[in-house]
């Protein structure tokens, strides 16, 4: 052995005597920094259309220019979770996306562009939109047939005559527009997560009528074109640095079709304080949960 080698089992015996305080400087390091982290400030801005807006949903808030905006909507439901210290809630009903950068008109006023909410120290950004672009409600609303099939018209037939999908063909053509979105979300906050929350699962494969008047045909052509947009929100937000959270799997089961304390999205006729096509409390709850769940 050579002079002034340490031997490895007095080697051994000094790491054994410093271990037990190197562990308790790396415990004392770790609580400081989860105690630093914990108060840190997290500020959350929603941004979106009715889907996240929740109107006529109880508890709505008649401010901000008339968006029948919920506080029982998702969004709250989210900032409630995530225990966010500044919440500020912009989504609004009939919102487009040219409403993220431009104002909107609304019930008595006007509101400002949803991005002005939007700061370079804002850490979570939600956004739901697009169903407003693409005229969903709308196309939804004309595929209504209260009497059985022959005895009216089947809006996918209307749709689709000639060969081509227009409802298909409009949202894939919207593609740009939103990608556009998120990167006007980034240049805002560069730092903020972005998280797109898409739409739900309306109504079960073969529709309910006449329960609620869609021909089975129809309502299997609505949900369809709804994951075809929600896989476009899917495609955009990887390509832009965005997480997508998908809703219509945990919302099966709870359509229109469903039991009133049941079902997370009011029908042609709501069966509790919502607006018809869109998510009640219930959903909203739900939604809320699963995001939170979702985006950890």
């Amino acid at each position: 052995m050579s002079p002034g080698t340490i031997p490895i089992t007095e080697t051994e015996a000094i790491v054994r005597r410093l271990l037990p305080a190197l562990l308790t400087a790396l415990s004392i390091t770790l609580t400081t920094t989860g105690a630093a982290n914990a108060d840190r400030d997290l500020e959350y801005v929603a941004l979106g259309d009715s889907a996240a807006a929740g109107p006529l949903i109880p508890d709505r808030e008649l401010l901000h220019a008339g968006c029948l905006r919920s506080t029982g909507n998702w969004p709250s439901i989210l900032a409630a979770r995530i225990e966010a210290t500044t919440f500020r809630d912009v989504t609004c009903s009939s919102a487009v996306t040219d409403n993220l950068t431009a104002p909107q008109p609304t019930l008595g006023g006007r509101q400002a562009p949803q991005l002005d909410a939007v700061t370079p120290s804002t850490d979570l950004v939600t956004l739901t939109i697009g169903g407003n672009d693409v005229n969903l409600v709308g196309t939804a609303a004309s595929c209504i047939n209260p009497l059985p099939e022959p005895l009216g018209l089947s809006c996918r037939d209307r749709l689709t005559a000639g060969g081509r999908d227009q409802l298909a063909e409009q949202i894939d053509a919207y593609a740009p527009e939103f990608a556009a979105a998120l990167d006007a979300i980034s240049a805002k906050a560069p730092e903020a997560r972005i998280v797109v929350v898409g739409y739900g699962t309306y109504v079960k494969p073969g529709g309910c009528h006449p329960k609620q008047p869609i021909w089975a045909r129809d309502a299997d052509y609505l949900q369809a074109n709804i994951h075809r947009l929600n896989a476009l929100f899917a495609r955009e937000a990887e390509a832009h640095g965005a997480t997508f959270v998908d809703i219509a799997p945990p919302s099966v089961g709870h359509d229109v079709c469903a039991p009133p304390d049941v079902k997370w999205f009011e029908g042609v006729i709501p069966t509790s304080q919502a607006a018809p096509l869109h998510p009640n409390a219930k959903g909203m709850e739900g939604i809320g949960e699963f995001v939170a769940d979702s985006i950890g």
